[in-house]
């Protein structure tokens, strides 16, 4: 359920997952709230992306792992009376704002209408390209341990692992964290073949998208960084032509 809360002369707060870059890919419901709100922040990065909306709108930008004070500067220009949109790339709900603009407006003490507005995923944007690899069951594990211990997410992939679950890595690999993503393979080593298919798709959706279709036993001598998304497959995966495919049961091979 939605919660809202409104008092006189006081604004709203969307947060907007604005996809993963391609105008195409925005949903109609984030391009009409983003035209209608006053001011408009987000990372850098994803202010360029939707530039072509944003003419004449208060912006407020802000670098990587600064999330916390443009979350709370749009906070702010929300209950000055302003309508805010707060942008995420892909949903909000899925490693974006979503959950830092809610948990930000309790530690605030503040009561502040605030509606999340959904958008399409990396990891339904690099399905797209690489098939139908999430077809049945699956999870998403992000493999940056800025926020969550190392521990805690090494724990969840031994489990999926086990469990043959389809996994998608969000944030893989960056210029600082580098063994993480070797750590993962190693771990699904220790419960699948190396010939368990392995999807890796860099820049989804976007004009220099690159899709590569490899095992685990290979997956390393791909270009893997934090614009990749790599989905590793099941024992239900398979590939059909070019097409990485995690069978549903319909057909019989």
């Amino acid at each position: 359920m939605q919660r809202s809360y409104h008092s006189p002369g006081q604004g709203k707060l969307f947060v907007v997952g604005i996809g993963p870059g391609n105008p195409l890919d925005r949903t109609f419901r984030a391009e009409s709230v983003i035209r209608s709100s006053q001011v408009v922040a987000g990372y850098n990065r994803y202010i360029e992306l939707i530039s072509d909306l944003t003419s004449g709108l208060e912006i407020i930008t802000s670098d990587m792992t600064r999330e916390r004070e443009r979350c709370r500067k749009a906070i702010e220009a929300a209950l000055e009376g302003k309508t805010v949109s707060l942008v995420s790339s892909g949903d909000p709900g899925i490693y974006g704002m979503g959950g830092l603009a809610l948990e930000m407006a309790r530690e605030m003490g503040v009561k502040l209408e605030i509606e999340i507005v959904p958008g399409v995923s990396a990891a339904q944007a690099g399905a797209a390209a690489l098939g139908a690899p999430l077809m049945l069951d699956f999870a998403c594990v992000s493999l940056s341990d800025l926020l969550v211990d190392w521990e805690e997410i090494e724990n969840r992939l031994k489990h999926l692992s086990g469990a043959d679950m389809v996994t998608v890595l969000y944030n893989p690999r960056s210029r600082k964290r580098t063994w993480q993503v070797e750590k993962a393979r190693a771990i699904f080593l220790d419960e699948r073949p190396g010939a368990t298919l392995v999807g890796v798709v860099r820049d989804a959706s976007l004009a220099g998208q690159s899709v590569i279709l490899t095992d685990l036993e290979h997956m390393l001598e791909t270009r893997i960084d934090m614009r990749s998304l790599v989905i590793i497959g099941n024992s239900r995966t398979r590939a059909i032509g070019s097409w990485m495919v995690t069978s549903r049961g319909y057909c019989l091979s």
